[in-house]
């Protein structure tokens, strides 16, 4: 394995951490409510931080979602890259590459995607589907969405077509979410056998480095304050409990990041990483759940204000250790994996 960012890669995670700190401001987050910036998305799109995803590949995608995580930028940027950007360059063909490629780097089209699969979407013969997503995240800014149905298979639907219906709901996380419903909507097939199992452990990576990058900010937010508030004295960062609590939390956040840079660079080499991207994102989900309540309990009472900055690191956390499979149902995924193959070993 080799962790070291590329050249090219270097320079993407530096530009994106400019733009991230530049525009991605408490006041400007307090401003957006649940919706997303539309100035931050058009910088992103200016400075090629889309299209460059198809160049610097999963890996150097998780350092630029960890700089969205570290400032919890309010823009449909994971799911882009996660449903867009990457399934349509690795399972699209020539055609749909041409087609899509281009207005998704350029930010004119957004996607998302209805993950993971949960077998209320059912496709008909002629590629019609029906069915519910009951929260899909970033939908009210996303043109197309990229659907598993019951049988696994990806669809790429726009939401704007005939038979598709979006409402807007609240999650946890300021996500901009919308429930999805189709009625013999209009579909494309994006992939064939295996699309659907590749791009849920190329999102699961993803999102797993949003955790680290969401996981970082919030520990940094958390130093910051035990090291300037006193009590009794002293720093509150001087008291063994404070000290041992940021370590625990700090260890947790590097396994996040470590687990998913490992998943992510076997998926760049085209090497089996379904029980990595698995492993990546119990860690995001048990970790991450335990670094963001640390990082607001950190904070004291001030960690209860529902204004104050580390609170929306907590949101974020808690909405990233649900999504996609909440650790317990990971756990039991992974366990089902090792033993299925196993037993493929012995047979």
């Amino acid at each position: 394995m080799d962790f070291h960012p590329t050249e090219e890669q270097a320079a993407a995670a530096g530009l994106a951490a400019r733009i991230f700190a530049d525009l991605a401001t408490h006041e400007r987050l307090a401003a957006a409510g649940t919706g997303s910036d539309a100035e931050l998305w058009k910088a992103l799109t200016t400075a090629g931080l889309i299209a460059a995803v198809e160049e610097i590949g999963l890996l150097g995608l998780l350092l630029l979602l960890e700089e969205q995580g570290r400032t919890t930028a309010q823009v449909p940027y994971a799911a882009t890259c996660a449903y867009g950007i990457l399934p349509v360059a690795a399972h699209g063909s020539p055609e749909q590459r041409a087609r899509l490629l281009p207005a998704l780097g350029a930010g004119e089209a957004v996607a998302t995607g209805a993950f993971p699969a949960r077998g209320r979407i059912t496709a008909s013969s002629a590629g019609r589907l029906t069915g519910t997503a009951p929260a899909v995240p970033w939908l009210r800014d996303a043109t197309h969405v990229l659907v598993p149905d019951a049988d696994r298979a990806l669809w790429l639907v726009r939401t704007d077509g005939p038979g598709v219906e979006t409402a807007a709901v609240e999650t946890t996380a300021p996500w901009a979410a919308g429930r999805l419903t189709l009625s013999g909507a209009e579909a494309e097939r994006l992939g064939g056998e295996g699309a659907y199992e590749d791009t849920l452990a190329a999102a699961r990576t993803a999102f797993a480095g949003l955790q680290a990058g969401v996981c970082t900010g919030s520990l940094a937010r958390a130093v910051e304050h035990t090291s300037t508030r006193e009590q009794f004295g002293r720093p509150l960062s001087t008291n063994q409990g404070v000290m041992l609590r940021a370590a625990d939390a700090y260890m947790d956040t590097e396994a996040i990041r470590v687990t998913a840079y490992e998943a992510a660079w076997r998926i760049d080499q085209g090497l089996p990483a379904r029980e990595h991207a698995l492993t990546a994102a119990w860690w995001a989900s048990e970790a991450g759940k335990r670094v963001v309540h640390a990082g607001q309990h950190l904070h004291g009472g001030m960690g209860a204000d529902l204004d104050h900055p580390v609170h929306r690191h907590f949101l974020w956390g808690r909405q990233l250790d649900a999504y996609l499979g909440c650790g317990s149902e990971l756990l039991a995924e992974l366990g089902a994996w090792i033993a299925s193959t196993a037993e493929g070993e012995h047979a």
